[in-house]
């Protein structure tokens, strides 16, 4: 990637859009904080009078256990990926700006997405809402990645590969979250989530494919 000498938009000094970066990656932060604490404040509690009727009413509720868990991770890498990126900006621009308030409305809305997915009956419907949230939060990444790149707001010590890698990244992962819709409804509820589960496999050969091609932006 070669080096273009980063400029603040807006007519922002250098300072006041270090700032910017600040105060919204804190911001961002904050919320992805509360989508988290929603995750948990929904689970279900062990019901029982006794120990003994208490770990059995547990695996009751595997389900909703299982995507909290899910959810939990989900949510954690789609904020590692954000701050991957924006370890890098310089200053913010409105787009950018935008664009990172319509990915947080995706964290905090996966709260619901959650017990949507976990609820009874449905399931094509419901498993689609759950993995269009994920389709979209990536997709958002790579739109702000072109954004930054394309307006030169981050920094002149970023990584060649830096932005190239997250973007792949997110694109690949839409994509396994697109495919896992129309499988969803083409077969059963095993075969949907086993989907996603390859997702590491996607991110592997991309990786690779990607280390092998010539570095350039």
């Amino acid at each position: 990637m070669p080096t273009h000498h980063s400029h603040t938009p807006d007519g922002q000094n250098d300072e006041t859009g270090t700032v910017s970066t600040g105060r919204l990656t804190a911001f961002v932060d904050a919320a992805v904080a509360i989508a988290l604490t929603l995750l948990a404040l929904d689970l279900p509690v062990p019901a029982g009078d006794t120990t003994g009727a208490m770990l059995r009413s547990v695996p009751d509720h595997s389900k909703e256990y299982l995507a909290f868990a899910l959810s939990f991770v989900v949510i954690a890498a789609h904020w590692r990926a954000h701050h991957e990126v924006f370890r890098y900006v310089r200053s913010p621009s409105s787009r950018l700006t935008t664009l990172t308030l319509a990915w947080l409305f995706m964290q905090v809305l996966m709260p619901f997405a959650t017990r949507v997915i976990t609820a009874d009956g449905a399931f094509p419907p419901r498993f689609s809402l759950y993995a269009i949230v994920q389709v979209l939060a990536s997709t958002l990444i790579a739109l702000m990645i072109r954004e930054i790149r394309h307006e030169h707001l981050y920094r002149t010590d970023v990584p060649p590969r830096a932005f190239t890698q997250s973007r792949v990244r997110s694109l690949c992962l839409a994509a396994v979250f697109g495919a896992s819709v129309p499988v969803s409804f083409l077969t059963t509820s095993t075969g949907a989530y086993l989907c996603w589960l390859t997702a590491p496999l996607v991110l592997t050969v991309a990786h690779r494919i990607q280390n092998r091609a010539p570095t350039c932006d």
